[in-house]
């Protein structure tokens, strides 16, 4: 597998917000780790520095095997460290699992989801991860109409699936958890939460060091030579394996051309607003819990322990970020909370791309016997990727009934082709934001 050109380009503005991140400005320092030189061999190559990486090489690495990590750039650089921040129980769509894996398997499936975020709370303690842990999330509903058909999905959640972690805000009380005119009502989750992204991949990358994961940065992969001990080449060295896991995230580029028009490279951006007075910031969301609506194209927020205000959205189809984004995103923040006045600056604006599948489920499966590839985490990466990494390995290990539970969605491509589908994606969500203001 060779690698022409990315299938997208970052332009100036989003080079520029791979710097002026919150994150990175308070995230302690982690590595440097060196460029591959050379030929190296290791029974797995990890080609992603970022959480699916990560956290199959932990898990690898816990199985005995050993594990090189292969990074283009620098751990935690994507979407892995320029997320959210939030750890959502679920996927962006549980809708495929149950209509194509009947009811027994899409259960299964939603159980490793719920690991995924027990996963979280078991790694930052067990690893010693510092990373502003918070639980508790709510997922809120502008309107009467929205309202009604988020409390369908509440209901078929709890009963489907026998969830135990989420309660109804009815209208009366939404009040008493958010301080925004915006909401009408929905619901409290108090498994899922949110949590300082960078700090916790650079946590994992520390992690897998000390368990003896041998991690390289500055080290894009140029092409996959498959057969039955695969090499994994760099521009200065290679890696031959016994298995390759490829997670890269929509940043892969042209890698793998069997999957590429499987995942689309989506922007999502976010600003930090200055401190508030902390009872200012106590305020706002009750908890302090991180909060989604509930919009095809939605916007999240959630209070820093610093005290600010971590507002997202803006999300583009077009894989150009938007422009006026600081001034953009900071409307919307004041039409959630007006409260904090014109007056309130904001203090970084960053973003970057995550990995859409055309059905909004995850797309995990084996390009051969020996090369696994994990992707289109659509929005809910940060705590499924964690239980992906055990997934592969159980896989990889010979364990691969769960594993093969994804691996059996079918995917389609994105219409369109690689000239046509962009445009079309963005005449498809305009009509999305158009049904969400109606």
């Amino acid at each position: 597998m060779n690698a022409p050109l990315p299938r997208f380009s970052e332009d100036a503005r989003e080079q520029s917000l791979t710097t002026h991140s919150y994150y990175l400005a308070t995230a302690p320092a982690a590595g440097p780790w060196p460029t591959l030189q050379g030929a190296v061999q290791a029974d797995v190559c990890v080609v992603g520095g970022g959480f699916a990486g990560l956290s199959s090489a932990i898990e690898l690495a816990q199985k005995g095997f050993s594990v090189v990590v292969l990074e283009a750039e620098q751990v935690g650089w994507g979407a892995s460290g320029r997320n959210g921040g939030q750890a959502i129980v679920g996927h962006a769509s549980d809708a495929p699992f149950e209509s194509q894996l009947g009811d027994a398997d899409a259960r299964t499936a939603w159980s490793v989801t719920v690991e995924g975020l027990q996963l979280i709370r078991e790694r930052i303690a067990h690893f010693n991860i510092d990373c502003d842990f918070v639980p508790g999330y709510k997922y809120l509903a502008v309107n009467e109409r929205k309202a009604h058909a988020l409390y369908e999905w509440y209901e078929h959640v709890t009963s489907f699936y026998k969830h135990p972690y989420w309660s109804w805000i009815g209208r009366k009380d939404i009040g008493a958890h958010i301080a925004s005119p915006r909401f009408h009502s929905g619901l409290h989750d108090t498994l899922s939460g949110h949590l300082h992204p960078l700090k916790y991949c650079r946590g994992l990358a520390r992690a897998a060091d000390s368990l003896g994961v041998k991690i390289f940065e500055n080290s894009r992969v140029t092409a996959v030579e498959r057969g039955d001990r695969p090499v994994v080449k760099t521009a200065s060295g290679q890696v031959q394996a016994r298995f390759v896991v490829l997670a890269g995230n929509c940043y892969l580029g042209g890698l793998v051309p069997e999957l590429q028009s499987r995942i689309m490279p989506v922007g999502t951006y976010v600003v930090a607003s200055e401190p508030l007075q902390p009872d200012v910031a106590d305020s706002l969301i009750r908890e302090r819990a991180a909060v989604c609506d509930s919009n095809f194209v939605l916007d999240y927020f959630r209070v820093s322990p610093d005290h600010r205000v971590l507002f997202g959205g803006r999300v583009s189809y077009s894989g150009m970020t938007p422009p006026n984004l600081r001034a953009g995103l900071k409307r919307r923040m004041l039409k959630t909370f007006p409260q904090l006045g014109e007056a309130v600056k904001v203090d970084y604006a960053w973003g970057g791309f995550v990995d859409i599948s055309m059905n909004r489920a995850p797309d995990f499966g084996r390009l051969a016997p020996n090369i696994y590839y994990l992707q289109g985490f659509s929005g809910h990466g940060l705590s499924l990727t964690g239980v992906a990494g055990r997934l592969v390995a159980e896989a990889i290990a010979g364990q691969a009934g769960r594993f093969d539970i994804y691996a059996r969605l079918r995917h389609r491509p994105f219409p369109g082709g690689n000239l046509l589908r962009t445009p079309a994606l963005v005449l498809g969500m305009a009509w999305y934001r158009l049904r969400d203001m109606l």
